[in-house]
């Protein structure tokens, strides 16, 4: 097996697989580089080829026994116009333009949108944005069989472009008949995480959980503005938040993303689940070997706001410099943590402990690790939720999670500041405490004198019983007294 030393940081980088990253030599490049986990987007490529993508990181977990998490993020209902006599039309500034329930094809006055839920549903003064927003239509009246529109923003419109509806809740479940047969297929291959695009309602959350069967986390994605409205609740019913502000900047000024930004991931981080912050972080390195200066700046506030997982979509999926993309992350998370004010930002937040012995004993392990010199906080779970009360503190040393379930172990990789490692159950305290010096020696995260925190539930293997912490301190020679 290879060795591979524990990463220099605690937030998580999330890598998408494509066309330029899917090879195994290439996986195994970019995991070296600083990737954690592997999101295939479920919106490209087929089965077989997603499958292939699986079986490699699969493959890399193995080699360097480390887990790794996979995210399979599903396309989600997508609006668009029908098809142009030419295949394109151009809109007029200022001019009219219909979108309508005739299927012939269209031209520069109007198109026909295949999606009954819309009409009726629209009224006077609402947006249509087309092609991300390129083309910005405002309605002037709607009805059963038209919506007639003033272009306020014309141009160049082509078969089958994007259509946000920013004003309204679109009555379209989250989930499409393509995304239930991805579900299935992801869920059959193990996926760790699921994406869930356009989530507009708590309810969206319930249906894919339903599909789920109990295997998995979900992630909503965070990218209309319906969802905004109802964030607790959504949050609340998650595993896990995307802050996907690539169609939230579409359907949003903006001006408006990154305050929004920052309220997602705190909401998120008070819950204690873990907040990904996505799209276009490096963009510009799709095609360039080096990020621009204000990229740099953007990926470093996420790491300041103690975001969980900064994500590469383009730049490793499709992009000319995928592993270079993954390597400038990693330093700058990195260089980020390394300052001396970054612990004050991250805490800036702060999460009050909720009446319970597990919280208690969570933000006991922050002001312990604050107060003495401790190498590690040692976590031995079940389900993983204690990794996740521990991890919401934001403690200034790692996380060491030890935990009996592989698919526990793969989800904690998205989890800030946690190294897992699928081990063997424990059966008593005494087994406890020599395996957690022993895993910590063996995974670099102390030495002789070194102290560690141990975090856990008796009795053993009962979820939520988080009861114990206890103070142990290494005396370097715990390896040779069993070769495990």
């Amino acid at each position: 097996m290879q060795k591979l030393d524990p990463r220099a940081r605690k937030v998580k980088i999330l890598a998408t697989t494509g066309p330029a990253s899917r090879e195994p030599e290439m996986l195994r490049k970019l995991f070296r580089a600083g990737a954690d986990a592997f999101r295939v987007n479920m919106s490209h490529g087929d089965h077989a080829t997603h499958a292939q993508t699986i079986r490699a990181i699969r493959a890399l977990e193995k080699e360097f026994g480390r887990p790794i998490a996979i995210l399979c993020d599903l396309q989600g209902p997508k609006l668009r116009v029908g098809e142009f006599r030419d295949g394109q039309a151009v809109i007029r500034h200022s001019g009219h333009f219909t979108l309508d329930r005739n299927p012939e094809p269209g031209d520069e006055t109007r198109v026909h949108l295949p999606h009954p839920e819309l009409f009726g549903l629209l009224a006077k003064g609402q947006r249509l944005l087309i092609n991300d927003g390129k083309i910005r239509l405002r309605v002037i009246r709607a009805d059963d069989n038209e919506i007639f529109c003033s272009a306020e923003v014309g141009g160049m419109i082509s078969n089958r472009k994007g259509v946000n509806v920013p004003d309204a809740e679109v009555p379209i479940p989250a989930l499409t008949e393509k995304d239930r047969r991805d579900l299935a297929f992801a869920m059959e291959q193990g996926a760790d995480w699921i994406g869930l695009s356009f989530v507009q309602r708590p309810e969206d959350l319930a249906e894919a959980r339903k599909l789920m069967g109990g295997r998995g986390s979900l992630c909503a994605k965070i990218e209309k503005p319906m969802a905004v409205r109802r964030l607790d609740e959504i949050v609340e019913l998650a595993d896990g938040i995307m802050v996907a502000r690539g169609d939230l900047g579409v359907e949003l000024e903006p001006q408006e993303v990154p305050p929004l930004q920052k309220k997602i991931v705190n909401k998120a981080r008070m819950a204690g689940k873990p907040v990904i912050v996505a799209t276009q972080m490096l963009e510009s390195m799709i095609e360039s070997p080096a990020p621009t200066r204000a990229e740099v700046s953007d990926v470093a506030n996420a790491v300041y706001d103690g975001a969980d997982a900064v994500m590469l979509s383009a730049e490793t999926a499709a992009g000319e410099w995928p592993e270079e993309a993954v390597t400038i992350m990693d330093k700058i998370a990195t260089q980020v943590e390394r300052d001396d004010a970054y612990l004050g930002r991250v805490r800036f937040l702060d999460t009050p402990p909720d009446r319970t012995t597990a919280d208690a004993l969570s933000h006991a392990c922050m002001t312990i690790a604050d107060t003495v010199a401790i190498s590690a906080i040692t976590v031995f779970t079940g389900s993983g939720s204690t990794a996740r009360r521990v991890a919401r503190e934001r403690p200034s040393v790692p996380m060491l999670v030890l935990t009996p379930s592989l698919a526990t172990a793969r989800r904690v990789a998205l989890l800030w500041g946690a190294h897992a490692v699928a081990t063997k159950d424990i059966g008593s305290f005494e087994e406890m405490i020599a395996k957690g010096k022993r895993m910590a020696l063996r995974h670099g995260f102390g030495k002789a004198g070194s102290k560690l925190i141990a975090l856990a539930g008796v009795p053993f293997g009962t979820p939520g019983s988080t009861n114990l912490l206890h103070v142990v301190t290494l005396t370097g020679d715990e390896l040779d007294k069993r070769a495990h």
